[in-house]
């Protein structure tokens, strides 16, 4: 029997990190070859900074978070612009979980029925993301709509102070959605790279990454039926290379624009490799701009 020394024992312990560096930086070589998966122009309201006064642990990276919404079924508009874990899209329903693998046969048989359904173990499949397409412009209608409604409401309530803080609650929503929150929508699912591109060609506007997704119970029209959720994505903190990070200190403590403020503080191009992981490419902000 080998005796293990202290020497061995570290030898063994640096061989192993050699390694584990060798497979990461593989795995990354194989990433970043060939064409992009995809390439997207992002802006602060797509890939936000860490929250204000937060500092990554001893200091030393800087990741961005990619934020990404979802249109649900509340006309109203509830998801406040932030990554929406936990919102069921209306297009994620019974049908649509059964292409994804998901037992949905039992239907609304019986409540015991549906609840064993929603208990189901997740499945990590692809999800699309669409950036400044018809989602986006929806949740904008959404908001116009809500907001004519509660300015009709305080005008036909005159006096009122909760009408009018209420129709006030509804222009700054308009502001926030039209300036401010993200335009990057999940619209689909799949389980095949390749057919989810065919259907969205256009690798400019169209993301795919690899998410999770969990079946749960929809209420709508006074009864529940089995639905879905993404649950997550596999890789949302997207790192900034040391090389950019200058760009962005001076942002991490500044006051957040306006709602009314329509200029992104920077820009960012993300691509996606062949391993469907993304990385940021170029960072610009306005004063960098020449």
């Amino acid at each position: 029997m080998i005796a293990w020394t202290r020497g061995r024992t570290l030898a063994a312990g640096a061989a192993l990190i050699l390694l584990t560096n060798a497979v990461a930086l593989s795995g990354v070589f194989i990433n970043r070859s060939g064409e992009p998966e995809s390439r997207l122009m992002l802006s602060e309201r797509e890939l936000s900074l860490p929250y204000r006064g937060y500092r990554q642990a001893e200091n030393s990276g800087l990741a961005l978070t990619l934020t990404w919404r979802v249109l649900d079924a509340d006309e109203e508009g509830s998801d406040y612009g932030s990554s929406n874990y936990g919102v069921q899209p209306t297009w994620l329903d019974a049908a649509h979980l059964a292409t994804l693998g998901f037992e949905t046969s039992a239907g609304n048989a019986t409540q015991e029925a549906r609840e064993r359904l929603a208990r189901q173990l997740p499945r990590q499949v692809l999800v699309v993301f669409e950036n400044a397409g018809p989602a986006w412009r929806q949740a904008v209608e959404r908001a116009r709509a809500g907001a004519a409604r509660q300015a009709a409401a305080a005008a036909a309530n005159p006096g009122s102070e909760a009408f009018a803080k209420q129709a006030r609650a509804g222009q700054e929503r308009v502001a926030l959605e039209e300036n401010h929150f993200s335009r990057l929508f999940a619209i689909d699912a799949g389980l095949d790279a390749a057919t989810l591109r065919s259907r969205y060609p256009d690798r400019s506007r169209y993301l795919i990454l690899r998410g999770t997704i969990r079946p749960t119970l929809r209420r709508h029209d006074r009864q529940y039926h089995i639905g879905g959720y993404i649950s997550g994505v596999a890789i949302d903190h997207i790192n900034v290379p040391f090389a950019l990070r200058p760009l962005l200190e001076p942002l991490r403590n500044a006051p957040q624009p306006l709602p009314d403020a329509s200029t992104p503080r920077y820009e960012v191009q993300l691509t996606v490799g062949q391993r469907l992981e993304p990385w940021i490419e170029t960072l610009t902000t306005p004063a960098a701009k020449p």
